[in-house]
């Protein structure tokens, strides 16, 4: 559907007198001057025949953050590079953002078969996958700081990845989307017209539970979700907002109930859904009056998507999550047993990737562990502060025993003794207790907080930005 420019006109003039309302600046810089996409010919695994474009900015950073930014319906990764603002924000912020095509070209995600709705199942997912792993190993990309957007069938899409590879990113942005699982057909690329018009509705519960089924074994932590939508959206309609609230808000465990609701913007609705902790999970904005054309490009829309998701260097998104790697042992910190008891120490064993390997430092400076659904902390065993205090797992409560410094150098200190996450004796046997202890440069005592990845190398090619197509859902 092409966009409204009288309504893109419109909300433009209200927006651009409120930006600063945001904490984000409305300025983009201009295309001119700027990288250019490269399109990469043999990328890995892809199922369906996705193209995959990338955009490196000039500026980018060590170890950029990735970006996978999704089109909609009649759409391709080279017009949403040239029709939204997130190319610009790359080069303000040096991130990375991988710009795929559907093929078909022009034609919807697949959101709607067994084979996409699945965890490595097949279909556009998979190949997605391959373009992010591609990033990460050709281009330096951050492994740990994996983000997704998109808009309509790309906002779709973005509720499936999220659903399917929770491991792989650390938040999202949903613009005009639908639940994750609302437009399943069994086929691909099927059109599910009782979700398209907002007549799908179940219980929080039911929607979680379908996210949690795309990959079952998994139980690990939960990105971060942001959704968008118009009231006066004539092609989705805007009560698969609250579809999308109610499934996204169960799968994170927070409330049904914001944690805070206002108005940042004329016309703009938000509603904050946030953790026991204060951290948002799950935002939503509504947009009154707004049809089918999020985001508009010039305002502060993707801005706002990109401060959620930390892309501007704020502390809104986990600074990593995965394995914690004895340097010295080769082994991973591990919770024996998967415990759920609170005084639990912990120990090194092999790296696994299972949940009880996989720890979040949080913007709280907490090491959190998810087992069994249960939340779990990282502890200073009785606030201890002289050495050999043990390293355990508790109920986490927001103390000073239960924060910690993930520091350049490798080490990992206790905000409250300032003592280092230690391996007992420097030992390289499984089983073996961490303790704090005074920091001594030791291998025993250096961690690298990430997850594994694999894959090979193809060949490149150049191409220009194509901005002459337009978009529908």
């Amino acid at each position: 559907m092409p966009r409204s420019r009288y309504l893109k006109s419109r909300l433009l003039a209200v927006l651009l007198a409120i930006g600063a309302a945001f904490g984000v600046s409305l300025s983009v810089a201009p295309q001119a001057g700027a990288a250019s996409l490269t399109r990469i010919t043999d990328f890995g695994d892809n199922p369906t025949g996705l193209q995959m474009y990338v955009y490196v900015p000039n500026g980018v950073k060590a170890n950029p953050p990735v970006l996978l930014a999704l089109h909609g319906c009649q759409g391709s990764g080279p017009y949403l590079y040239s029709s939204t603002d997130f190319g610009a924000l790359a080069d303000r912020y040096g991130f990375i953002v991988v710009y795929p095509s559907t093929n078909p070209g022009g034609s919807c995600w697949d959101v709607s078969s067994d084979q996409a709705l699945r965890r490595n199942g097949g279909s556009d997912p998979v190949g997605l996958m391959s373009m992010i792993t591609y990033t990460e190993q050709h281009y330096g990309g951050n492994r740990n700081a994996v983000y997704v957007t998109g808009e309509s069938s790309g906002g779709m899409m973005t509720n499936v990845m999220l659903a399917d590879y929770p491991d792989v990113f650390k938040a999202g942005a949903a613009f005009m989307g639908v639940p994750y699982h609302c437009f399943y057909t069994g086929t691909v690329r099927g059109w599910n017209g009782p979700c398209a018009g907002g007549q799908v509705s179940m219980a929080a519960q039911q929607w979680g539970d379908l996210v949690r089924g795309a990959d079952p074994g998994y139980t690990g932590p939960r990105p971060r979700v942001q959704l968008w939508h118009g009231t006066a959206d004539p092609i989705l309609n805007h009560r698969d907002l609250g579809e999308e609230t109610k499934q996204w808000t169960n799968v994170l465990g927070v409330g049904q109930t914001p944690s805070s609701s206002d108005t940042p913007a004329a016309n703009w609705n938000r509603s904050r859904y946030a953790d026991r902790s204060g951290t948002t999970q799950v935002e939503t904005y509504s947009i009154a009056g707004a049809g089918h054309q999020l985001p508009v490009q010039g305002t502060p829309m993707a801005a706002t998507a990109i401060h959620f998701m930390g892309l501007d260097g704020s502390r809104t998104a986990p600074a990593g999550t995965g394995a914690l790697r004895a340097v010295g042992a080769g082994s991973c910190l591990s919770n024996p047993n998967s415990s759920t008891t609170p005084g639990t120490q912990q120990q090194i064993r092999g790296c696994t990737g299972g949940a009880e390997q996989t720890w979040t430092h949080s913007p709280s400076n907490e090491l959190t562990l998810t087992v069994g659904g249960s939340v779990l902390c990282l502890d200073a065993d009785d606030r201890g502060t002289a050495n050999g205090t043990r390293a355990i797992v508790w109920s986490c409560n927001g103390q000073a025993n239960q924060q910690w410094n993930v520091n350049s150098d490798g080490t990992i200190t206790s905000v409250q003794s300032g003592l280092c996450l230690d391996v007992t004796g420097g030992s390289t046997t499984d089983g073996t207790p961490v303790e704090l202890w005074s920091c001594n440069g030791g291998t025993n005592q250096q961690w690298a907080l990430g997850r594994p990845s694999a894959g090979r190398t193809p060949p490149h090619t150049a191409v220009n930005a194509n901005s002459s197509e337009r978009e529908q859902p």
